[in-house]
Protein backbone atom coordinates (compact mmCIF):
# COMPACT_ATOMS: atom_id res chain seq x y z
CA UNK A 1 0.00 0.00 0.00
CA UNK A 2 1.61 3.44 -0.90
CA UNK A 3 0.76 6.85 0.51
CA UNK A 4 -0.89 9.60 -1.05
CA UNK A 5 3.00 11.51 -1.31
CA UNK A 6 4.62 7.98 -2.77
CA UNK A 7 4.94 7.08 -6.50
CA UNK A 8 3.16 3.96 -7.58
CA UNK A 9 5.87 0.77 -7.94
CA UNK A 10 6.71 0.39 -11.67
CA UNK A 11 6.21 -2.93 -12.72
CA UNK A 12 9.45 -4.11 -14.90
CA UNK A 13 8.82 -4.28 -18.84
CA UNK A 14 8.21 -7.83 -19.96
CA UNK A 15 10.45 -8.31 -23.18
CA UNK A 16 8.24 -8.07 -26.10
CA UNK A 17 7.67 -10.81 -29.34
CA UNK A 18 9.71 -8.16 -31.10
CA UNK A 19 12.24 -7.58 -28.77
CA UNK A 20 13.40 -11.71 -28.92
CA UNK A 21 13.41 -11.64 -32.19
CA UNK A 22 16.02 -8.88 -32.54
CA UNK A 23 17.90 -10.09 -30.46
CA UNK A 24 18.00 -13.77 -31.72
CA UNK A 25 18.96 -11.65 -35.04
CA UNK A 26 22.09 -9.71 -33.48
CA UNK A 27 23.18 -13.05 -32.00
CA UNK A 28 22.91 -15.03 -35.59
CA UNK A 29 24.65 -12.38 -37.24
CA UNK A 30 27.07 -12.28 -34.42
CA UNK A 31 27.91 -15.61 -35.26
CA UNK A 32 27.23 -15.95 -39.18
CA UNK A 33 28.99 -12.54 -40.07
CA UNK A 34 32.74 -13.61 -39.36
CA UNK A 35 32.11 -17.35 -40.90
CA UNK A 36 30.78 -15.31 -44.14
CA UNK A 37 33.24 -12.84 -44.43
CA UNK A 38 35.70 -15.34 -44.42
CA UNK A 39 34.64 -17.94 -46.96
CA UNK A 40 34.02 -14.53 -49.14
CA UNK A 41 37.58 -13.55 -48.62
CA UNK A 42 38.99 -17.01 -49.73
CA UNK A 43 36.30 -17.68 -52.22
CA UNK A 44 37.43 -14.60 -53.85
CA UNK A 45 41.28 -14.94 -52.90
CA UNK A 46 41.17 -18.79 -54.99
CA UNK A 47 39.16 -17.09 -57.65
CA UNK A 48 41.74 -13.91 -58.35
CA UNK A 49 44.59 -16.69 -58.30
CA UNK A 50 42.35 -18.77 -60.73
CA UNK A 51 42.30 -15.89 -63.30
CA UNK A 52 46.01 -15.04 -62.69
CA UNK A 53 47.25 -18.32 -63.29
CA UNK A 54 45.25 -19.88 -65.49
CA UNK A 55 45.28 -17.91 -68.62
CA UNK A 56 49.00 -18.25 -68.92
CA UNK A 57 48.24 -22.18 -69.50
CA UNK A 58 48.21 -23.40 -73.20
CA UNK A 59 44.43 -23.87 -74.10
CA UNK A 60 45.94 -27.26 -75.05
CA UNK A 61 46.41 -28.26 -71.26
CA UNK A 62 44.01 -25.93 -69.55
CA UNK A 63 42.34 -28.18 -66.88
CA UNK A 64 38.68 -27.63 -68.10
CA UNK A 65 39.74 -29.57 -71.10
CA UNK A 66 40.57 -32.96 -69.24
CA UNK A 67 38.35 -32.30 -66.24
CA UNK A 68 35.30 -31.76 -67.78
CA UNK A 69 34.35 -28.56 -65.75
CA UNK A 70 35.67 -25.20 -64.89
CA UNK A 71 36.56 -26.19 -61.16
CA UNK A 72 37.29 -22.96 -58.57
CA UNK A 73 40.38 -24.08 -57.06
CA UNK A 74 42.91 -25.63 -59.85
CA UNK A 75 44.56 -22.32 -60.63
CA UNK A 76 45.67 -22.58 -56.68
CA UNK A 77 46.80 -25.82 -56.68
CA UNK A 78 49.09 -25.36 -59.97
CA UNK A 79 50.32 -22.32 -58.45
CA UNK A 80 51.60 -24.09 -55.07
CA UNK A 81 53.01 -26.73 -56.90
CA UNK A 82 54.56 -24.27 -59.33
CA UNK A 83 56.29 -22.17 -56.69
CA UNK A 84 57.24 -25.68 -54.51
CA UNK A 85 59.12 -26.34 -57.67
CA UNK A 86 60.89 -22.84 -58.18
CA UNK A 87 61.67 -23.14 -54.59
CA UNK A 88 63.27 -26.84 -54.84
CA UNK A 89 65.15 -25.46 -57.52
CA UNK A 90 66.46 -22.03 -55.88
CA UNK A 91 68.05 -23.77 -53.58
CA UNK A 92 70.26 -26.10 -55.99
CA UNK A 93 73.44 -24.92 -57.00
CA UNK A 94 72.11 -24.39 -61.08
CA UNK A 95 69.30 -22.18 -59.45
CA UNK A 96 70.96 -20.26 -57.70
CA UNK A 97 73.48 -19.47 -60.26
CA UNK A 98 70.26 -18.91 -62.50
CA UNK A 99 68.71 -16.70 -60.02
CA UNK A 100 72.40 -14.32 -59.70
CA UNK A 101 72.66 -14.11 -63.76
CA UNK A 102 69.23 -12.74 -64.05
CA UNK A 103 69.90 -10.34 -61.02
CA UNK A 104 73.02 -9.65 -62.79
CA UNK A 105 70.78 -8.72 -66.03
CA UNK A 106 67.91 -6.68 -64.02
CA UNK A 107 70.57 -4.72 -62.17
CA UNK A 108 71.49 -2.85 -65.30
CA UNK A 109 67.87 -1.73 -66.03
CA UNK A 110 67.92 1.58 -64.28
CA UNK A 111 64.00 1.18 -63.38
CA UNK A 112 63.52 -2.02 -63.52
CA UNK A 113 65.90 -2.65 -61.03
CA UNK A 114 64.67 -0.28 -58.75
CA UNK A 115 61.12 -1.53 -59.24
CA UNK A 116 62.82 -5.58 -58.38
CA UNK A 117 65.15 -4.72 -55.81
CA UNK A 118 61.38 -2.37 -53.86
CA UNK A 119 59.36 -5.89 -54.65
CA UNK A 120 61.86 -8.51 -53.27
CA UNK A 121 63.22 -6.30 -50.27
CA UNK A 122 59.24 -6.31 -49.40
CA UNK A 123 58.65 -10.27 -50.08
CA UNK A 124 61.40 -11.47 -48.01
CA UNK A 125 60.41 -9.11 -44.90
CA UNK A 126 56.92 -10.97 -45.47
CA UNK A 127 57.37 -13.89 -46.83
CA UNK A 128 61.07 -15.10 -45.76
CA UNK A 129 61.34 -17.72 -42.51
CA UNK A 130 63.76 -15.94 -40.07
CA UNK A 131 63.79 -15.57 -36.86
CA UNK A 132 63.91 -11.81 -36.19
CA UNK A 133 60.26 -11.39 -34.44
CA UNK A 134 58.81 -9.54 -31.63
CA UNK A 135 60.30 -10.52 -28.89
CA UNK A 136 57.47 -9.28 -25.91
CA UNK A 137 53.98 -7.53 -25.38
CA UNK A 138 54.81 -4.21 -23.37
CA UNK A 139 52.88 -0.73 -21.91
CA UNK A 140 54.86 2.49 -22.30
CA UNK A 141 53.58 5.82 -21.72
CA UNK A 142 53.33 7.58 -25.03
CA UNK A 143 52.60 10.24 -25.99
CA UNK A 144 53.05 11.63 -23.07
CA UNK A 145 53.65 10.93 -19.46
CA UNK A 146 49.76 9.10 -17.71
CA UNK A 147 48.71 7.94 -21.15
CA UNK A 148 49.65 4.17 -21.65
CA UNK A 149 49.83 2.59 -24.78
CA UNK A 150 50.35 -1.00 -26.28
CA UNK A 151 53.82 -1.73 -27.64
CA UNK A 152 55.68 -4.49 -29.33
CA UNK A 153 59.61 -5.13 -28.06
CA UNK A 154 61.11 -6.19 -31.31
CA UNK A 155 64.92 -5.78 -30.27
CA UNK A 156 67.31 -3.94 -28.22
CA UNK A 157 68.49 -0.62 -30.18
CA UNK A 158 72.36 -0.87 -31.22
CA UNK A 159 75.13 1.18 -32.74
CA UNK A 160 74.84 4.88 -33.06
CA UNK A 161 71.31 5.06 -31.95
CA UNK A 162 71.60 3.48 -28.50
CA UNK A 163 75.14 5.42 -28.32
CA UNK A 164 73.95 9.06 -29.16
CA UNK A 165 70.92 8.88 -26.82
CA UNK A 166 71.12 10.84 -24.03
CA UNK A 167 69.75 8.03 -21.83
CA UNK A 168 71.26 6.53 -19.10
CA UNK A 169 70.69 2.91 -19.78
CA UNK A 170 70.47 0.96 -23.24
CA UNK A 171 67.29 1.67 -25.18
CA UNK A 172 64.89 -0.45 -26.53
CA UNK A 173 62.84 -0.58 -29.94
CA UNK A 174 59.29 -0.66 -29.28
CA UNK A 175 56.52 -0.72 -32.35
CA UNK A 176 53.24 1.01 -31.00
CA UNK A 177 50.79 0.28 -33.58
CA UNK A 178 47.53 1.57 -34.41
CA UNK A 179 43.74 0.93 -34.03
CA UNK A 180 42.56 -0.90 -35.75
CA UNK A 181 45.17 -1.50 -38.24
CA UNK A 182 47.82 -2.37 -36.22
CA UNK A 183 50.31 -2.91 -39.24
CA UNK A 184 50.88 0.75 -39.30
CA UNK A 185 51.91 2.77 -36.47
CA UNK A 186 55.57 3.88 -34.48
CA UNK A 187 58.95 2.67 -34.60
CA UNK A 188 60.09 4.18 -30.71
CA UNK A 189 62.77 3.75 -28.50
CA UNK A 190 62.65 3.79 -24.77
CA UNK A 191 64.97 3.67 -21.94
CA UNK A 192 64.68 -0.03 -20.53
CA UNK A 193 63.27 1.05 -17.09
CA UNK A 194 60.62 2.90 -19.13
CA UNK A 195 59.44 -0.34 -20.39
CA UNK A 196 56.60 -2.72 -18.83
CA UNK A 197 56.29 -6.33 -20.13
CA UNK A 198 53.25 -8.02 -20.49
CA UNK A 199 52.43 -11.63 -19.69
CA UNK A 200 49.91 -11.69 -22.33
CA UNK A 201 50.98 -12.95 -25.84
CA UNK A 202 51.29 -11.12 -28.95
CA UNK A 203 48.44 -12.71 -30.47
CA UNK A 204 46.50 -11.47 -27.55
CA UNK A 205 47.73 -7.97 -27.60
CA UNK A 206 47.44 -7.55 -31.19
CA UNK A 207 43.27 -8.91 -30.86
CA UNK A 208 43.23 -6.13 -28.19
CA UNK A 209 44.71 -3.04 -30.60
CA UNK A 210 42.52 -4.63 -33.50
CA UNK A 211 39.01 -4.76 -31.48
CA UNK A 212 39.97 -1.08 -29.88
CA UNK A 213 39.96 -2.29 -26.46
CA UNK A 214 36.95 -4.37 -26.83
CA UNK A 215 38.53 -7.70 -26.32
CA UNK A 216 40.89 -8.33 -23.37
CA UNK A 217 43.00 -11.59 -23.21
CA UNK A 218 41.31 -14.40 -20.34
CA UNK A 219 37.99 -12.20 -20.39
CA UNK A 220 35.25 -14.71 -19.48
CA UNK A 221 32.03 -14.48 -21.50
CA UNK A 222 28.78 -13.45 -19.99
CA UNK A 223 27.83 -16.84 -19.44
CA UNK A 224 30.83 -18.49 -18.00
CA UNK A 225 30.07 -15.08 -15.65
CA UNK A 226 26.91 -16.05 -14.76
CA UNK A 227 27.44 -19.98 -13.96
CA UNK A 228 30.82 -18.76 -11.81
CA UNK A 229 28.12 -16.35 -9.58
CA UNK A 230 25.66 -19.38 -9.52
Amino acid sequence: MTTPFEDPPIAPKKPTRFGGLRTSFLTGLVVIAPVGLTIWLMWTLIGWVDGFVLPLIPAHYQPERYIGINLRGVGVVIFLIFTVLVGWVAKGLIGRSLIRFAESLVNRMPVVRSIYSGVKQIAETVFAQTESNFERACLVQYPRKDIWAVGFISTEAKGEINQKAETGSDLLSVFVPTTPNPTSGFLLFFPREDVIELDMSIEDAAKLVISAGLVYPGQKKPEELRKKAG
